[in-house]
């Protein structure tokens, strides 16, 4: 794909991960459900977060494409590091999680991870624009050009260390309201959670690696030597 077309493409996706992020952080306080949006408000899910690192990722990957255009490779070849460590390590395997992970408990039971009282208050496209949509984009941009991953040991370490994050800032919320971010949690006893947990750390590195093999399956070993 030619960079001017990159360039459209990855402003137009940022553009469109910004307006989806802006849409759901100022859902008006009197129509929140009381039972969601309390403390931590959106910052404590997943999908919230997610829109986030996508509008930052493609906002790098917009300025890696500017750059290349004007000619500034030395900047340039620093925000492509950048693009590619915040693609594979992060951008791919967590919003493919996000659709997959939300899409099945949602055909199990959707009260455990999206009440229907959110059904009046959040509109059916942006539901989709946050967990359905997420997906093909990363699809797409695996389609649009190469991605250097880095060594397998540092990206998993890097991705692990993110999941502790979010999983440390789950519980820390829990310890304060003593509610769980997801109603899904309180099924579970302590050990339980840990196993779910980890059980959702490994789904998230298949993803990892499922993006890596995709890459490599796309664009040979010939565009990263």
């Amino acid at each position: 794909m030619e960079i001017s077309t990159l360039a459209t493409y990855h402003c137009l996706a940022f553009v469109w991960y910004f307006f989806v992020a802006y849409s759901i952080t100022h859902i008006k306080t009197e129509e929140r459900p009381s039972e969601v949006f309390l403390y931590g408000g959106q910052w404590k899910y997943l999908t919230v977060l997610n829109l986030v690192l996508q509008a930052v990722f493609y906002g790098v990957s917009f300025l890696a494409d500017v750059l290349r255009l004007i000619k500034k490779l030395r900047c340039a070849k620093c925000v492509i590091s950048s693009r590619d460590l915040l693609f594979s390590v992060l951008a791919f395997p967590v919003s493919t999680f996000v659709c997959i992970s939300f899409w099945t408990l949602y055909t199990y039971n959707r009260e455990l991870v999206y009440p229907k009282s959110l059904d009046g208050v959040i509109p059916l496209w942006l539901n989709h624009a946050m967990h359905t949509a997420v997906l093909p984009f990363a699809l797409l941009e695996l389609l649009a050009l190469p991605h250097r991953y880095p060594a397998k040991k540092k990206g998993l370490i890097l991705l692990g260390f993110v999941a502790f994050l979010y999983i440390s800032w789950v519980l820390w919320i829990h310890s304060v309201t003593g509610e769980w971010v997801y109603p899904l949690f309180a099924l579970f006893s302590p050990p339980g959670l840990a196993a779910f947990f980890a059980g959702s750390l490994a789904i998230i590195v298949s993803f990892y690696n499922f993006g890596e093999f995709l890459n490599r399956m796309i664009w040979g070993q010939s565009k990263f030597s």
